[in-house]
C-alpha cells in the first residue's frame, strides 16, 4: 500500500552547496520494508535481534495502536565497499522512550551528552512550570516565571540543536544549522526522522545508499496524515530541508577509504 504522495524519489533535497538536486530510490527498499512490517505483524514487537523474544515494554509494538498513535520507520538499502548487500532499519524519534533499540541505527548525537545537556535544563523548565500553576494568573511573579520558562525553552532548543552532526558523503560533517536549507526556522524534531538517521549511519559505516523507504505502522496521527502500513515520502518541514546536504556526494561514492 502506498500513500498519497509516493513518488520513485521519496528521498531527495537541494544542496546549496553544490547547487544540486539528490535523489535516492523509493522504490527498490520496499521489499526490505514489508518484510519489516510482517515482522512487526508476527512478533509484535521491534527487537529484530532476537525474533522469538517476547515483547516488552522496550520494545513492544502495542502502544502504537494506543492514545500515542503509530510512527514511522524506515528501511535503507545499501551496498558495502565489497559489493554485499546491506539492510538498515530506523524509527522516527524514540521508541517507547528510548533513542537506541538493539538492531536500529541510533540518532544523530551522542546519547549521553543528549542527557547532561537536556535532563537539568527540563527539570528546571518543569519547576518553573509547577510555580506558574502556584502563582494568581497576572500577575507580576506569574508574568515573570512565563517569560523565564519561555526563554529557557528557547535555550534548551539551541542547545540541542548544536549537538546533531550532519554528515555527508563526501566526508564532511555539518552542524545542523549548517545543513539546514530553507526560508523558515529549524523545526523541532529536525534530524530526528528515518530519513536523516538511516543516512547518517550509512555515511558513518562507508555504506553506499541505494533505496529508501518509509512508512507508518499504527493508529493513524490526529489528522489522519498518516496511516497504517502507508508508505510516505520524506516530509518537507523536517527532512528535506536536510537530505540535500546529507545526500551531496552520493553520486560518486563507492564506501570505501
Amino acid at each position: 500500500m502506498i500513500g498519497e504522495k509516493e513518488s520513485a524519489a521519496d528521498c531527495s533535497g537541494y544542496c546549496p552547496r553544490c547547487g544540486r538536486e539528490h535523489y535516492l530510490d523509493g522504490l527498490s527498499a520496499r521489499p526490505a520494508a514489508l518484510a519489516l512490517m510482517n515482522f512487526f505483524d508476527k512478533h509484535g514487537h521491534i527487537h529484530l535481534e532476537r525474533p522469538d523474544s517476547p515483547p516488552d515494554s522496550r520494545t513492544t509494538t502495542a502502544p502504537l495502536f494506543g492514545p500515542d498513535r503509530g510512527k514511522m520507520f524506515g528501511v535503507l538499502l545499501c551496498r558495502n565497499a565489497w559489493g554485499k548487500e546491506v539492510v538498515l532499519h530506523g524509527f522516527s524519534g524514540m521508541f517507547n522512550g528510548r533513542w537506541q533499540i538493539p538492531g536500529w541505527v541510533g540518532p544523530l548525537f551522542d546519547v549521553d551528552d543528549f542527557h547532561q545537556c537536556v535532563d537539568p535544563v527540563e527539570q528546571t523548565i518543569k519547576e518553573t512550570g509547577y510555580g506558574i500553576d502556584r502563582e494568581h494568573k497576572g500577575s507580576a511573579a506569574w508574568i515573570r516565571l512565563r517569560h523565564r520558562r519561555r526563554r529557557l525553552s528557547r535555550q534548551l532548543m539551541r542547545a540541542i540543536f548544536s549537538l546533531y552532526r550532519i554528515p555527508d558523503f563526501r566526508g564532511n560533517i555539518h552542524t545542523l544549522k549548517q545543513a539546514f536549507y530553507g526560508k523558515n526556522g529549524i523545526p523541532t524534531g529536525t534530524g530526528d526522522c528515518c530519513a536523516p538517521k538511516l543516512l547518517a549511519h550509512a555515511a558513518k559505516k562507508k555504506l553506499r545508499p541505494i533505496s529508501l523507504a518509509e512508512f507508518y505502522y499504527g493508529r493513524a496521527n490526529a489528522s489522519a496524515t498518516r496511516k497504517h502500513k502507508l508508505f510516505y515520502p520524506a516530509c518537507s518541514e523536517k527532512c528535506r530541508p536536510i537530505l540535500g546536504t546529507m545526500l551531496c556526494g552520493i553520486e560518486e561514492f563507492h564506501g570505501r577509504g
